[in-house]
């Protein structure tokens, strides 16, 4: 094994160094970046587009600056219960899978992508497949729609300006459709995915959002499109929509309105 000083212990160090950089920044710039970790600022701007490739960093595309990224929580595993995120929204995660009598879950973004951090098996759930770690793209699911929504406007316009890939015949990859349902999604506070993404698979979701107003994830209802109709997918959505502004205020959120029914 190299030494430190000179070898593979040293990048690895400079690694973990740029993300407690960026952890207590907030967000920095790869010149911000590299001055602090003393190198170049081209050698900055490798390491921290090889951090985001892993998902450990995110690079905003309007400022070009990096923040942590929520790849972080496949990594985290066991120590996922100690996140505030996932520890103050587990017990109202329960109950609305116990309500909803269908899986519930809850999903943050991921770069261009959602990724799931819990998940709670509904009673009617035979065969539980997990979805924590998995990532799904933003426009086609209820998830992913509810953060789209609530996403910058030059943001949500990069997105929906990229080719959109069909995954089902129900999967909307029509811009001008999907900015009409994420506005949808904004007046009547929830989201909803009918088979989008996978065949059989419906699923609604609605904001949690923390102290400042600023949405952070997404908390979320899915199940079997036999089980879980089309009809239904009010009165869940108005369930979830319940749920998320419940997981808002345990994180300092105040309720300035009430769900449109």
């Amino acid at each position: 094994m190299r030494d430190e000083t000179g070898g593979s212990l040293q990048s690895v160090n400079r690694a973990l160094t740029a993300l407690e950089l960026v952890a207590d920044a907030g967000e920095l710039g790869v010149s911000e970046l590299g001055r602090q970790l003393g190198v170049h600022k081209a050698t900055a701007s490798r390491l921290a587009a090889v951090l985001a490739e892993r998902g450990l960093l995110e690079r905003d595309p309007l400022t070009e600056r990096y923040r942590i990224g929520f790849g972080l929580v496949r990594l985290a595993g066991a120590a996922m219960s100690g996140l505030d995120l996932v520890r103050l929204s587990r017990p109202i995660l329960e109950t609305l899978a116990e309500r909803a009598r269908e899986a519930s879950n809850l999903g943050v973004r991921s770069g261009d992508d959602v990724v799931y951090v819990d998940q709670i098996s509904g009673s009617r759930s035979i065969v539980t497949v997990s979805w924590v770690g998995r990532r799904t793209p933003m426009y086609c699911t209820s998830n992913g729609k509810v953060l789209l929504a609530f996403a910058d406007e030059a943001d949500r316009d990069r997105v929906l300006a990229e080719p959109l890939e069909r995954f089902t015949e129900h999967t909307i990859t029509d811009p001008a459709q999907l900015r009409h349902e994420l506005d949808a999604v904004r007046t009547r506070g929830y989201a909803q995915a009918l088979e989008e993404l996978e065949e059989g698979l419906n699923a609604v979701a609605a904001p949690v959002r923390q102290a400042d107003g600023r949405v952070i994830a997404a908390l979320g209802v899915s199940g079997p499109a036999f089980r879980m109709h089309a009809v239904d997918v009010p009165r869940l959505g108005l369930l979830t929509a319940e749920a998320a502004q419940a997981v808002s205020r345990q994180l300092g959120h105040i309720d300035r309105g009430r769900v449109a029914g």
